[in-house]
């Protein structure tokens, strides 16, 4: 079966569908990358400043929870004055947050930066507002694939910004590599000159609008009181845990099994490469499958995957191997729970709700990155966390099943 191929112009759109979709790609790609980087600083920080780990981990699991705060306002904001102005705010903070990461030399002095400064670039710069604004811009039939490439995107900012923070490490030092990741947010701000979304305006009074058409309050008190949101929320908070554990202790992890430290960097390099090709596999199913049975699958291949890793040998190959399955899986659930956002509750306020979603993600991020050094701490090992992360996919991929796959009916309107 084939499909048409996409429109080069789309009316209204101020530029073509190619330059709109490389330049969010590549602004998701700097996002997510240089985001990505903090477990390679967690070890040359943490001996640098004798720190603890689970210190360092919680000013990162603080960002994560700061994120999921600030990303609905950022959401809103977004929704109100256009995607662009909020991504290039974003964009310098998170050079602001980074650069003081690097000049602190107390720990609460690098958490106010890494937790609380960084937490709100990340909602201003991060995928949501990206993914909204491409949302917003394109038609319908061009919105999964889209999706799927600004996720890939962000994921080839993984395999290839890590790598070499991880080089500017070994070979500058943390604190340079640090300074390094500043700059680069900067080039983020060219990027988002063209995501020019205007909103939508809103619907004439007394007039019937599409789902989520009228105010921002009716649309949030209508999501808030919908089960398929909560479903969404509780299932991104599951991905939120995995991809912060693994994010931030994955290369000690490694350590830890007494494999290289190019291992570990590799790991996470490997997870962003095999995360291109799960996004854009994903965003092609996304527009071809039933939304609700993909979340399931992917979430159900998670735990198989998981659990095969952790009563398995722990080399270079099996870490390898592992990671490159993970990849597959990894934010390849965005895609299908954008899509649903949209098709239950409507584009208009789209960035706010999936914000209101992302949260649940930035709080199962902030537990997973946590969690993961307070266990290390306590028990000496992973083994506790890995545990935990088997059974949170078992409850994800259950949690999916009551999902709604399309808008909710209208109700019916009483004839005389």
């Amino acid at each position: 079966m084939t499909t048409a191929a996409a429109p080069d112009r789309v009316p209204g759109l101020r530029v073509s569908v190619g330059v709109l979709l490389a330049c969010a790609m590549l602004a998701a790609a700097l996002g997510m990358g240089l985001r990505q980087t903090s477990g390679l600083f967690l070890a040359p920080m943490t001996a640098a400043h004798a720190w603890t780990a689970s210190g360092f981990a919680f000013a990162i699991a603080l960002q994560v929870l700061v994120n999921g705060i600030t990303q609905p306002i950022c959401g809103q904001v977004a929704d109100r004055i256009g995607g662009r102005t909020v991504l290039m705010a974003g964009a310098a903070l998170q050079a602001v947050a980074v650069a003081g990461m690097a000049l602190s030399s107390s720990l609460a002095a690098f958490t106010f930066f890494a937790g609380i400064v960084m937490g709100v670039a990340v909602s201003a710069a991060g995928m949501p507002v990206v993914m909204a604004s491409l949302t917003r811009l394109l038609p319908e039939s061009m919105r999964s694939r889209a999706t799927g490439l600004g996720t890939a995107g962000s994921s080839f900012g993984q395999f290839l910004v890590v790598p070499l923070a991880g080089l500017g490490i070994e070979g500058f030092g943390w604190q340079a590599a640090l300074l390094g990741v500043a700059a680069a947010s900067l080039l983020i701000i060219p990027l988002a000159l063209p995501l020019n979304d205007a909103p939508a305006p809103a619907p004439a009074a007394g007039t019937a609008g599409a789902v989520g058409d009228g105010s921002a309050r009716e649309a949030l008190g209508a999501a808030l009181r919908d089960t398929t949101f909560w479903c969404l929320f509780f299932g991104f908070f599951v991905c939120g845990m995995h991809v912060s554990f693994m994010s931030v202790h994955l290369p000690g992890f490694v350590a830890s099994c007494h494999l290289p430290l190019a291992v570990g960097a590799g790991a996470i390099s490997l997870i962003g490469l095999f995360n291109v090709a799960g996004s854009l596999i994903s965003g092609e199913l996304t527009g071809r499958w039933k939304r609700r049975e993909l979340l399931v699958t992917i979430y159900a291949g998670r735990g198989v995957v998981i659990a095969a890793f952790m009563f398995a040998e722990k080399t270079t190959a099996t870490v390898l191997v592992f990671s490159a399955a993970m990849g597959l899986l990894w934010l390849s659930t965005v895609p299908p729970t954008v899509a649903l956002c949209a098709r239950n509750f409507g584009t208009r306020w789209l960035a706010t709700i999936f914000g209101l979603v992302f949260l649940g993600h930035q709080i199962g991020g902030f537990t997973g990155a946590f969690l993961g050094g307070l266990v290390l701490d306590r028990t000496g090992s992973y083994d506790l966390m890995w545990t935990i992360s088997i059974l949170a996919a078992a409850f994800a991929a259950l949690i999916h099943l009551p999902v709604r796959d399309g808008p909710k009916p209208a109700p019916a309107v009483a004839t005389a």
